[in-house]
């Protein structure tokens, strides 16, 4: 009996010398690359459940000063995951075509690259941390914790950025497994590195023993220290096992340019542009709707903040399984089957919308427990409560935006799903929330969201399914 790594390794090579594959093994292989998927981005999200718990138990302003940024974190968080899918969409062309030496130039190649425009963007962080705060309408109070709080996270984009790029090349060449590995791994750093950063010295009993347990007492700074050196030995953990050990990428022993070569390149900038511009849209249209809960106050803005990192429990899943949707669409064209293409998105598009319905169910019953277990303040865990059972409605319609946009990229087609994703929530969702939040407060924001949500879902499926896109796909050798 084979192990879950070789069944993968045997299912991906049947795509790329051209086998028939029948429904139970597209099934079983769309299984095996989408669980390490959901469970490295369940992680992640576990990781910010847990920061935000920690954090939360220090009070409201703790908590919003931390929320008050989280949109422009993941502003640069995204940016940098943009910029290595550039290149690693371009790796799973190359494997899926039987290309691995050509592979393995396109790693070295961005590798540089990626580098550069980490540090880049870590120097616009550093540069606008102390502003940022009060450009987002942040009370006086919650400012300075704001500010320290995004510049340490700016600090280690190079880090973040190239963790981001050892994990898509290594989920692109199929293996999810390491990369989930290490993420569960970068949780659990997070947590001792929070215990000990966060809190100050304090006695502490289990059972019948007391002990001192020494701590740094540096309430938000803590927490931002420790995701970010948590992130960075995970990072370097996952860049030691692509170049070092991958069967299909490992580098030890070769030699070539750093450099991107220009086709390189254009192809990265073509592919991660679209994305870029689209996740930087998306992103200022969250920065905005911060712009309006802020002035709702602090306990609008915790319980906005607790409610996104909720309901991420629900909605990772679909980013886990769209990266496996990008792998399998992006093996499948490298080896020019568009007919198994289709089957798969149809296949992980499908799967997506499923977890995610099941999930936005739990989520609504489970509610209460969920927000309570991030404050202690009863007026943010009722109005949280009440903002994350409306989310609820959208998540099948979610998945459905989440797991194509996968396809999409996997495909190398970036720009129209692009424009559809700012079209959608510049056009619907900011329109509807300043537009009810007057009367409905944050609940009205959330009920902007969740129409939003549904009907991104039902413009990507009509383009999913509408098939023209398909048949204008080319790879360019």
């Amino acid at each position: 009996m084979g192990t879950g790594n070789d069944n993968t390794d045997y299912l991906l090579s049947l795509i790329r010398e051209g086998k028939k594959m029948t429904l139970g093994q597209q099934l079983r292989l769309t299984a095996y690359l989408s669980a390490p998927a959901v469970m490295a981005q369940l992680s992640s999200i576990a990781m910010q459940y847990i920061d935000a718990s920690m954090v939360g138990s220090l009070g409201a302003n703790a908590s919003a000063s931390i929320g008050l940024v989280s949109t422009t974190t993941w502003l640069f968080w995204g940016l940098c995951a943009t910029a290595a899918t550039g290149f690693s969409v371009q790796v799973a062309h190359r494997i899926g075509a039987g290309d691995f030496a050509g592979a393995r130039k396109v790693l070295r190649e961005s590798v540089a690259a990626t580098f550069i425009f980490g540090s880049l963007l870590a120097a616009v962080g550093v540069s606008i941390g102390g502003a940022l705060p009060g450009w987002l309408g942040g009370d006086e109070a919650i400012r300075h914790d704001s500010s320290v709080y995004f510049r340490i996270f700016s600090l280690f984009l190079p880090a973040l950025q190239l963790n981001f790029l050892a994990g898509g090349m290594l989920r692109c060449s199929g293996n999810m497994r390491v990369p989930s590995l290490l993420n569960v791994l970068m949780c659990l750093l997070d947590v001792v590195f929070n215990f000990f950063l966060i809190f100050p010295t304090r006695q502490m009993e289990i059972l019948d023993f007391s002990f001192v347990v020494p701590g740094a007492g540096l309430g938000v700074e803590g927490a931002a220290l420790g995701t970010v050196l948590a992130e960075l030995a995970t990072g370097g953990g996952m860049m030691w096992y692509l170049c070092l050990r991958s069967p299909l990428l490992k580098l030890s022993g070769e030699r070539g340019l750093l450099v991107p070569r220009k086709d390189t390149l254009r192809k990265a900038v073509r592919i991660a542009l679209p994305m870029g511009f689209e996740h930087a849209a998306i992103c200022g249209a969250q920065i905005m709707t911060t712009v309006i809960v802020a002035p709702l106050g602090i306990v609008a803005i915790a319980a906005n903040s607790f409610a996104i990192i909720a309901e991420s429990l629900c909605y990772m899943p679909g980013y886990g399984i769209a990266e496996a949707a990008t792998t399998l669409v992006g093996q499948s064209l490298g080896a020019n089957r568009i007919r198994l293409l289709r089957r798969f998105a149809n296949i992980t598009v499908w799967s997506g919308m499923s977890v995610m319905g099941i999930m936005g169910a739990l989520m609504y019953m489970a509610a209460p427990q969920i927000i309570g277990v991030m404050t202690p303040v009863e007026e943010i865990r009722v109005l949280g409560v009440e903002i994350l059972r409306i989310e609820a409605f959208a998540e099948p319609m979610f998945a459905a935006s989440i797991v194509a946009y996968g396809v999409f990229v996997g495909a190398g087609s970036t720009s129209v799903p692009s424009l559809m994703n700012f079209a959608s929530i510049w056009g619907v969702r900011l329109t509807l929330a300043a537009w009810l939040a007057p009367a409905m407060g944050l609940r009205g924001v959330w009920l902007a969201m969740c129409i939003e949500l549904c009907f991104r879902g039902a413009i990507f499926l009509v383009r999913l399914w509408g098939g023209n896109w398909i048949y204008k796909l080319r790879i360019k050798k």
